[in-house]
């Protein structure tokens, strides 16, 4: 993998240049996307990171979604369930950990039921493969150690490990003459002439490039606004902490339990995940975090606090659903309240069987108006495509999102086609 712009990186006549800022899997994926569909194009990753898949890939607990949550006809179920398919034929290529060890989502209380019952319906629309209604009495059949009143058994939700995906995929893009650019932050992007001039810091003059593709993760809203100023919607941060279940006990999961979900909200609530490269955890909580790329609670930036709060969509979602953010910190401050969660679906594993393990940070779009931004959300204008949000199942709908940008970045011609 090329880490530096190669010599002579200078567009040969009648090349075409095109840059992708970001160096998480969606990034990487875009790229390899371009050079193989569009051959001859020089395509630079630029990462302002020593190392790709440095945030929300790299702490992320793996899993590969099946379709389950996601509205019908939205740009999310399209893309996740075209996503999966592909995710799994490229780790079989690249003989990459790839382990379908299914997945239970539970309804414990009666009064989840009707949440369930919808969510039944919305999995059954999206067509999640081997989809089963369990009975209380069916659950331990698939899980022996869990517990609740009915289930839905996803036998295709898979873990994986996307930082080697990732690697692979920047791999394919040097095969192919691209380059990728560590430590390369971009500070400007200004249209110009039908393509657009990137400035990375420290570089002597900006490059020109026939067409730009953002794909910025956590800092998604600041570099798209460098393009055309606006910054809605904003990114809110949001730790998600994780506990690791002490060795003793990992046995008792074979999978991965989920509650059901609160449609109000785009996270998943607690759950066990296996993880490929052993292990079990718990997790993950959502709390605001105080640092866009903070994965401890001492991480504080006040530039990314000053920007929270100046976002009046911050203030309006606080109104609504600060009774759940008060929840959230308490399980963050305390174990004891983060399990009392987590053993209601596994009685048998409960906080003193637990040990404090690594943060995520999701990056939350947020409207104005305080919506929550639940879709895909991608922009194209005079050369430059902006993923504005990507949330989960990004990931997992890495290799269709890219081939959606290709799409429409290139429309009607036959090499993006």
């Amino acid at each position: 993998m090329t880490e530096g712009v190669a010599e002579g990186a200078a567009a040969r006549v009648g090349e075409q240049r095109v840059a992708v800022v970001g160096g998480g899997i969606l990034g990487v994926a875009i790229a390899r996307e371009v050079v193989r569909r569009r051959p001859g194009t020089e395509v630079v990753v630029l990462e302002k990171e020593d190392r790709l898949a440095a945030h929300q890939t790299g702490h992320n607990s793996g899993v590969v979604h099946a379709g389950i949550y996601y509205k019908p006809g939205s740009l999310k179920a399209e893309l996740c369930t075209r996503g999966r398919a592909m995710l799994r034929e490229f780790c079989a290529e690249h003989h990459i950990a790839y382990d379908a060890c299914g997945k239970l989502v539970v309804a414990v209380d009666p009064d989840e039921m009707g949440r369930f019952d919808a969510l039944e319906r919305t999995a059954t629309d999206n067509g999640v493969p081997g989809l089963r209604r369990l009975p209380a009495a069916a659950i331990r059949e698939v899980e022996p150690h869990a517990n609740g009143l009915a289930a839905l058994h996803s036998p295709e939700t898979a873990i994986t490990d996307y930082p080697a995906i990732t690697r692979a995929l920047a791999d394919e893009v040097a095969a192919a003459g691209g380059t990728v650019r560590l430590g390369a932050r971009v500070v400007d992007i200004r249209r110009q002439g039908g393509g657009a001039l990137v400035r990375v810091e420290g570089d002597p003059a900006p490059l020109r490039f026939d067409h730009v593709v953002v794909a910025a993760g956590l800092q998604a809203d600041r570099v798209s606004a460098l393009v055309d100023g606006e910054r809605s919607p904003a990114i809110l941060p949001f730790r998600g902490e994780y506990l690791a279940v002490r060795a003793a006990k990992q046995g008792l999961v074979r999978g991965m339990v989920y509650p059901v979900p609160d449609p109000r909200y785009p996270f998943l609530g607690v759950h066990f995940t296996r993880r490929v490269g052993g292990g079990l955890e718990v997790g993950p909580n959502a709390v605001l975090a105080t640092r866009r790329e903070g994965y401890r609670r001492r991480d504080v930036s006040p530039r990314d606090l000053r920007d929270v709060l100046a976002w009046p969509g911050f203030w309006r979602l606080a109104r609504v659903h600060w009774r759940t953010g008060v929840d959230e910190v308490v399980g963050s401050a305390s174990q004891r309240a983060f399990m009392r969660k987590a053993s209601r679906y596994v009685p048998e594993i409960g906080v003193g069987d637990v040990t404090r393990a690594g943060a995520g940070v999701r990056a939350q779009a947020v409207d104005r108006d305080g919506s929550l931004v639940d879709d895909f959300r991608i922009t194209h204008a005079d050369g430059v495509t902006c993923v504005r949000n990507a949330p989960s199942p990004g990931a997992t709908s890495s290799l269709a999102i890219a081939a959606y940008v290709v799409d429409r970045a290139w429309p009607g011609d036959a090499r993006g086609a």
